[in-house]
């Protein structure tokens, strides 16, 4: 007889050079008893230190590796690109889960998917695990849709919805690091006053990833930051943090912007079943600046 304790878990991790990706094979790589394997669509990994697969949705890697989970965090997110580039983003968004769902099945995979408050059109938000959802735009309508393919999918799935993501990557600058580095130049930033959400920290979301795997929960969750406020409130306090001149970052509406695509506006996730059923405990927006600071040196 085994002991849970030393058995591998073996765990692909899709989409491993994302912002995400990237901090969750930072996070299993630290791990005892875990195999692990990175796969994303470019040549070489961001982590040198783990197995990595250059592959697009290839279900030859997960039979080959035949994983107990699988952590899907590729996604194609430019919400505006989305009205456009519908086909790439229907492809990537729907088919890759479609694709990633029937491996799964094959191999009985445990799927966590990784879903977003765009499939709500925020008129009434913060939202429950059980709102109905009514997507605005493309990109919204798109990972609706890829929780619906994963859900009559037959296999063993857990959904995380999150909102905002803000953290620590090599990838390209997250909001924080965006807004610090441009308004440094003395650069001035146009943020929106109407947009209200509870910004989701990578690193609150990669625990919340861990404790699905650790109590092997199935179903919704919706994952995201303890404060709810505005996107002209979250700048305000991150250049408080950093000591910026708060008067290059210009107030403005959204409806100002003229994007492509529309946003939800009243917004944001409530967490009680996370904290709940995951002991999902988000850290304070301050708290996660302190670590982005610490361990990026901006």
């Amino acid at each position: 007889m085994f002991s849970n304790d030393i058995i591998k878990k073996r765990i692909l991790v899709i989409g491993a050079n994302g912002m995400l990706g990237q901090r969750v094979i930072m996070f299993y790589s630290k791990q005892e008893n875990v195999e692990l394997l990175g796969s994303s669509v470019e040549p070489e990994p961001v982590y040198q230190n783990t197995e990595y697969v250059y592959c697009d949705l290839s279900k030859k890697v997960i039979y080959d590796f035949y994983p107990d989970i699988i952590i899907n965090t590729a996604a194609y997110t430019n919400v505006d690109k989305s009205e456009v580039e519908r086909e790439i983003a229907w492809k990537t968004n729907v088919k890759g889960v479609e694709y990633i769902a029937e491996g799964c099945r094959v191999v009985d995979a445990h799927f966590i998917h990784i879903s977003t408050d765009y499939i709500f059109d925020g008129t009434k938000g913060p939202y429950n695990e059980s709102a109905i959802p009514c997507p605005l735009g493309y990109y919204g309508r798109t990972k609706l849709a890829s929780e619906n393919a994963l859900k009559i999918s037959g296999s063993i799935y857990t959904i995380l919805r999150t909102n905002v993501l803000y953290g620590i990557a090599e990838s390209r600058p997250d909001f924080v690091r965006w807004l610090v580095n441009t308004v440094r130049k003395g650069e001035k930033v146009k943020i929106v006053t109407d947009q209200v959400n509870n910004p989701t920290f990578i690193d609150d979301l990669v625990k919340a990833i861990s404790k699905t795997i650790e109590f092997n929960k199935q179903g919704i969750y919706n994952i995201g930051g303890k404060e709810f406020l505005s996107r002209y409130e979250f700048s305000l306090i991150i250049a408080d943090f950093f000591n910026l001149d708060k008067n290059l970052i210009i107030p403005i509406k959204t409806s100002e912007l003229n994007q492509a695509a529309p946003r939800p506006l009243k917004s944001g996730l409530i967490t009680l079943k996370a904290e709940t059923e995951l002991d999902y405990k988000p850290l304070s927006i301050i708290e996660s600046l302190k670590m982005m600071k610490k361990e990026l040196s901006i």
